[in-house]
């Protein structure tokens, strides 16, 4: 039997937009590239790093799905973007499009500051794993 358990530790702070530690029983792991927010025909897409991750978290949940899974089935996210400061300040919007997109359930997540990305108009990359029954 397959499923995701999403473990808070009450001596730990209280998470607010990811989960501490995901356990994963059966299923079918899957490794998602990083995804920024790059249209069809290839070109970064969206001015600010909130539109930039809607549609960078709209790829890496389109890839899910080619896999067979959805947005309940993820395990593990990171995020990376060339400026924290700036990802932290649109936490708000980031929430609500995770919301839009993914739903209520997170997973263990981590963001890294990083200098660019490989894409030098990216301003935000996530990456993942899911377990799919």
């Amino acid at each position: 039997r397959m499923g995701l358990e999403r473990l808070n530790p009450p001596s730990l702070a209280r998470p607010s937009g990811f989960a501490h530690a995901v356990v994963a029983t059966g299923g079918r792991v899957v490794f998602l590239a990083g995804q920024t927010a790059l249209d069809q025909a290839g070109h970064i897409v969206g001015e600010n790093v909130a539109s930039q991750f809607e549609q960078a978290l709209a790829n890496l949940l389109e890839a899910l799905r080619a896999a067979g899974g959805s947005p309940e089935h993820l395990a593990s996210l990171t995020i990376y973007a060339v400026d924290l400061d700036d990802y932290r300040a649109h936490g708000p919007e980031l929430g609500a499009a995770w919301r839009r997109l993914a739903g209520r359930d997170y997973p263990a997540m981590a963001a890294v500051g990083v200098a660019r990305l490989w894409d030098p108009a990216a301003l935000v990359e996530i990456q993942g794993h899911a377990v799919i029954p």
